[in-house]
């Protein structure tokens, strides 16, 4: 069926305002909406006698229904085109005797006010007396010159919070895992959350294994081989894509972060099976592992130098030059080592054993000599495998939610990765009820859920809340905010920024999840001493992953799997490193 709008200015007679009146048609600005089905002409088949009366107007609205495609377009061309006006003259002739009852019988009284209509000519400039006339409008209203003098000398987010939603959020859940990583930890100022988040996960089962009160994993040796690792990441794309425009969206991609402090779940991955774990007193912080962006700056430069040079061989049309590429990249490692060594001081090696002594949870002394890789391979080991209830941390992989693309589809980013032949990033997309029922089940099981988030959004660092309902923007700018999750995606506004840890849930009467639990790596300064609280409906507007045992999801998740990866480009969101 077809709609198409005639609007016609005219003044309708006595006897017509009789009859919208009866039919409850009182109020001043309503409009009234008559339907004809056409089977022949776009000429109505409703007829109204049209008379002068004492200055009032009515838009009146034909509604021209067609069950035809083919007289569908000549009935809309002959509305809202070349016919339009010869319509309305017709009408003006026309009788309304004998045909008042069908009309009644077909028209629609619209019980509010006609939509404005304005020409489709737009102003392509700024007015400044319009923007005068908004001021004086705005101003005009007492609330908001109240919003005025408080949002301009205080804190936004402080004016506009809600007392109710501050209160709600409260840290009391029904299901929690036994055993939460101690102390707290703090990645100060540099984008290693990822690292933060993944080495959490890992110190619960090695806490268990070796029966320690408190312990942390070295954040600083997996960020230094990270390091190493994404610059021959970077150098080999370099090569690769040599024929490439440099001034072209990958290339213009792969040069702006040649190596962010970021990462992914497959990351740490990688970097644990090739160089271990070690504890954080054998290989601490450095200033510049807690304060990277010198670091970042500099290696940063060295290697777009490096780039142009490898890019330029790469497309030399000298066989000598070619062949020496190798040995150019090799020089260029070296000097990238340097500087990360002198920044960040040499790391054990992982294949020489360190050596560990503490006190267990009894207070006994222990002594512990072994390889940064036999460490890590301690979390799969028969005991490890026991402490985590059966759980293989290298077993785990990322679910997320990505509702642009199909549910239950595998998904990769080109090029998005650190090391050269290891596991590639991959995700398994999926809706939020499927995320929360893996999340829900890890924790019942005493697992903690390493997540990935955009942070920024609606939430309080100082709280520690993170709550969709915690701010209220309509209140103080008189504006909603209501784009959907794949609007937020596909418009650069939100993506992955920030990985963490769940460890507990508090679950509702209906048996669904109302808030979680969140250990984020930000001191214990933030939050309620260093932990989070995120609502439910926060995290379905603003989580997009979590990583967990293959045991908790459906036999169909795993299967996802197995399939071809639908290869997203490097610059989609999902390629966004916590």
């Amino acid at each position: 069926m077809t709609l198409s709008y005639v609007s016609i200015t005219c003044t309708p007679s006595p006897s017509t305002l009789d009859i919208l009146t009866s039919r409850q048609h009182q109020r001043r600005n309503n409009h009234l909406a008559i339907g004809a089905t056409l089977s022949h002409s776009p000429t109505p088949d409703i007829i109204l006698h049209l008379h002068n009366c004492a200055q009032i107007r009515r838009q009146i609205h034909y509604l021209f229904y067609d069950m035809g495609a083919g007289q569908s377009k000549q009935v809309a061309a002959s509305a809202v085109g070349r016919e339009k006006g010869e319509i309305a003259q017709r009408m003006s002739k026309l009788s309304v005797a004998g045909k008042m009852q069908e009309a009644l019988e077909t028209y629609v009284c619209v019980d509010e006010d006609p939509p404005t209509y304005s020409s489709s000519k737009r102003n392509t400039t700024l007015s400044i007396p319009e923007t005068k006339h908004w001021e004086k409008g705005l101003l005009a209203d007492p609330k908001n010159r109240l919003a005025l003098s408080a949002l301009s000398s205080h804190s936004p987010t402080t004016i506009i919070a809600s007392h109710a939603a501050e209160i709600a959020d409260t840290h009391v859940f029904n299901i929690r895992i036994p055993l939460e990583g101690a102390p707290i930890t703090n990645q100060h100022s540099s984008g290693r959350c990822w690292l933060f988040a993944s080495t959490n996960v890992f110190r619960v089962a090695l806490m268990k294994l070796y029966n320690v009160k408190s312990f942390e994993l070295s954040q600083a040796y997996p960020f230094f081989w990270d390091k190493m690792e994404k610059a021959n990441w970077f150098l080999e794309n370099a090569i690769d894509t040599a024929s490439e425009a440099l001034d072209g969206r990958l290339m213009q991609r792969l040069m702006s972060s040649p190596m962010s402090d970021g990462g992914q779940w497959d990351m740490v991955t990688n970097l644990v099976g090739k160089y271990g774990l070690v504890p954080k007193e054998l290989y601490p912080d450095t200033y510049n592992a807690k304060s990277s962006s010198f670091l970042g700056k500099l290696v940063t430069t060295k290697l777009r130098e490096d780039a142009l040079v490898l890019r330029k061989m790469a497309t030399s049309f000298d066989p000598s030059v070619r062949a020496s590429i190798g040995d150019t990249k090799k020089k260029f490692l070296q000097e990238i080592h340097s500087i990360l060594t002198i920044l960040l001081g040499p790391p054990p090696s992982p294949e020489e054993k360190f050596t560990w002594e503490y006190y267990d949870a009894n207070g006994k002394f222990c002594k512990l000599s072994m390889t940064p890789l036999e460490f890590a391979s301690s979390l799969s080991s028969r005991e490890g495998l026991r402490a985590c209830k059966g759980t293989d941390v290298n077993e785990l992989f990322s679910l997320v939610n990505d509702p642009r693309n199909s549910y239950e589809r595998l998904l990769t980013v080109d090029r998005l990765g650190n090391v050269v032949g290891g596991q590639p990033v991959t995700y398994v997309n999926v809706d939020m009820n499927t995320i929360k029922a893996g999340a829900i089940a890890m924790l019942k099981a005493g697992i903690p859920v390493f997540f990935g988030s955009d942070v920024g959004k609606y939430s309080n660092s100082a709280s520690g809340i993170m709550d969709h309902a915690l701010y209220d923007y309509s209140l103080g700018f008189n504006v909603n905010l209501g784009m959907s999750k794949a609007e937020r995606l596909q418009t650069g506004e939100s993506s992955m920024t920030h990985a963490m840890v769940l460890t507990a849930v508090h679950i509702g009467d209906d048996g669904k999840p109302l808030r979680w639990r969140v250990e984020n790596s930000w001191g214990d300064a933030k939050g309620d001493k260093g932990w989070f609280v995120m609502t439910d409906k926060w995290m379905d507007e603003f989580v997009y992953q979590v990583v967990v045992d293959p045991r908790f999801v459906s036999q169909g998740v795993r299967d996802v799997l197995k399939q071809a990866p639908l290869t997203l480009p490097l610059w989609d969101p999902m390629g966004a490193l916590a």
